[in-house]
């Protein structure tokens, strides 16, 4: 078997290899934009040997993994940091990166994580695409929403009714306010309709697979929610509770405990920054459609403040959604509280 350690960059890659049959070992530095890494993983074909290739998780390596794929290669991605902690020696360069990957495969302490499928990772790019173009609406609302106030009109959501855009337009502006006006409303009336179009293929989506269905059985998660949960924790069985899937969230704080003496400080934040904001929202639509929900929300912010009590709501609803997968359940109310339902279409805060 050929064994390889890989040390990825965008522009190029650093290897380390050794034949695990015949000893022979090397180290070759390769190129991406040429061709170079290319040619020499397709010219191992030739040698008719099994190859091994492991690399830490990182971005722009779509290619590569296609590569790899084609050529019936074995890709291992291993977690950065479990990587990082393992090496002793202070010197850090792109060739003993190599190795240390290498030497971690070949001594079978390579820490393996789990990597999604292709249409797991195509239906992200959906996710990802519509949370973009909310984020562009939402810049370009606020810019629109600060033009009516400098002209003395404050109507908030009102704004986008009918009556209100018929008053932001008829604004007496400047020449360039004016533009600017004409150009931001051009480009909320390209956004909604994509917007629109992308949200429907989510509800879709969702709707054809059983575990987003059972997830939306859950008072304030809608499509959104249920799908991004769904793609980005995976199969349920990779964590063995809950707290694990709030820390593989980031949704825990860091701690410096010694001594008897506990030190916790702000949240961790690793894991997907989507699913997080996501959390984070239903949490607070939970709240405002479940009165069990919103009694200990409000007991806690008077406690703690509101902004603990949001994070700790989002952390209770990732565990509650969590092991309703583990256990293929439906949401079943405690008794004596009453469902009510938000008035967001896809379950929460969606702008």
């Amino acid at each position: 078997m050929l064994i390889i350690g890989c040390d990825y960059h965008p522009s190029f890659q650093q290897i380390a290899w050794v034949d695990t049959e015949t000893g022979e070992c090397g180290e070759q530095q390769l190129q991406h934009s040429n061709g170079e890494a290319e040619k020499f993983y397709r010219a191992l074909k030739l040698r008719e040997v099994q190859v091994r290739v492991g690399m830490e998780a990182t971005g722009h390596a779509r290619w590569f993994e296609r590569l790899l794929a084609e050529m019936k290669y074995e890709l291992w991605v291993g977690d950065p940091a479990q990587i990082r902690a393992s090496r002793v020696r202070k010197q850090k360069t792109d060739r003993r990166d190599a190795a240390h990957i290498l030497k971690l495969m070949v001594e079978d302490r390579f820490p393996r994580v789990w990597v999604p499928s292709a249409e797991n990772r195509d239906l992200r790019q959906l996710l990802w695409h519509r949370h973009r173009l909310v984020q562009m609406r939402t810049r370009v609302m606020n810019q629109l929403q600060a033009i009516a106030m400098h002209e003395g009109v404050r109507r908030k959501k009102g704004l986008w009714s009918k009556l209100g855009r018929e008053q932001l337009e008829s604004f007496p502006l400047a020449p360039w306010a004016q533009r600017r006006r004409q150009d931001l409303l051009e480009l909320l009336d390209r956004l909604n309709p994509r917007i629109g179009e992308l949200t429907t293929a989510i509800e879709q989506e969702a709707e054809r697979r059983p575990e987003a269905r059972r997830l939306m059985t859950h008072p304030g998660v809608g499509p959104l929610t249920a799908l991004a949960f769904g793609l980005m924790v995976g199969p349920a069985e990779r964590f063995g509770c809950g707290k694990q899937v709030s820390s593989y969230l980031g949704l825990v704080p860091c701690e410096d405990s010694s001594a008897n003496h506990q030190r916790l400080g702000h949240l961790s934040k690793p894991g997907n920054t989507l699913l997080r904001f996501l959390r984070v929202e239903a949490g607070q639509a939970v709240v405002r459609s479940d009165p069990e929900w919103r009694g200990r929300f409000l007991h806690l912010a008077m406690r703690r403040g509101r902004s603990v009590a949001v994070v700790a709501m989002a952390r209770k609803l990732a565990v509650r959604l969590y092991w309703m997968l583990r256990q293929g359940t439906e949401y079943r109310p405690s008794p004596g509280s009453v469902r009510t339902w938000g008035s967001s279409k896809l379950g929460h805060g969606v702008k």
